[in-house]
């Protein structure tokens, strides 16, 4: 547990810093942080999709991951779980929800977040969520400048999430098989390219309900390969 304890600290503080600075950040600075870090994401997102796994079960993985998160309606949950927060807190952001949501996504999908919860949780080695760490945290900066007080309440997101997982990932060694990490990284990066998009404000794309398709893409390598 002790890399999500320090990623979970790294965004608190990087929120903490952006809010602060917020109001003295120009709108033009604001614009090019998020286009940049839109950028950035969509490079990590094509270089995880094209990483040698068969793109064409990561599709399918991806079709059949978004067709359940619909069914299931978990955009619309992380929608109004940031609007509870919102209207808990009183917080009078119009980009609230959508700094939860889309900092909580950012943070908690892609193939970093699965491998260092497995190493975590295994063989104890926190090494890889220290360095998420460092780039959620400088994220966390660009996005709560922006986006405001919802970026900060995804380290909840992302203490529970990934708590739970390293606990998970100390009890199903599977995780760790070189198939399924591929897998798994193949359809993490698609999802991620979604985000990067979503930050670029070129297309909304709910990826919140293209989450299962890392379900999906753990059990492929097992039932089929």
């Amino acid at each position: 547990m002790t890399g999500t304890l320090v990623n979970s600290s790294a965004i608190l503080v990087g929120s903490v810093v952006g809010l602060s600075a917020g109001n003295r950040i120009s709108p033009g600075i604001k614009t090019i942080l998020m286009q940049t870090l839109g950028l950035a994401v969509l490079v990590i997102g094509i270089q995880m999709a094209l990483s040698g796994f068969d793109l064409i079960p990561a599709v399918a993985c991806l079709l059949v991951g978004g067709i359940t998160g619909e069914l299931l309606h978990i955009e619309d949950g992380l929608q109004w779980l940031g609007q509870h927060l919102k209207n808990r807190l009183r917080s009078g952001s119009t980009t609230f929800v959508q700094g939860f949501v889309s900092a909580t996504l950012l943070y908690l999908t892609g193939a970093m977040t699965i491998i260092g919860c497995i190493q975590d949780g295994t063989v104890g080695d926190a090494s890889t969520l220290y360095l998420k760490s460092l780039l959620d945290g400088v994220a966390s900066i660009a996005l709560a400048s922006t986006l405001g007080a919802g970026v900060l309440f995804s380290c909840v997101s992302v203490l529970i999430v990934q708590g739970g997982l390293t606990i998970f990932a100390s009890q199903i060694v599977f995780l760790q098989e070189p198939e399924v990490l591929a897998s798994i990284t193949a359809t993490g990066g698609m999802i991620i390219i979604g985000i990067g998009i979503n930050l670029m404000d070129i297309k909304k794309i709910r990826v919140g309900n293209l989450v299962p398709a890392i379900v999906y893409a753990a059990l492929y390598p097992i039932v089929f390969l």
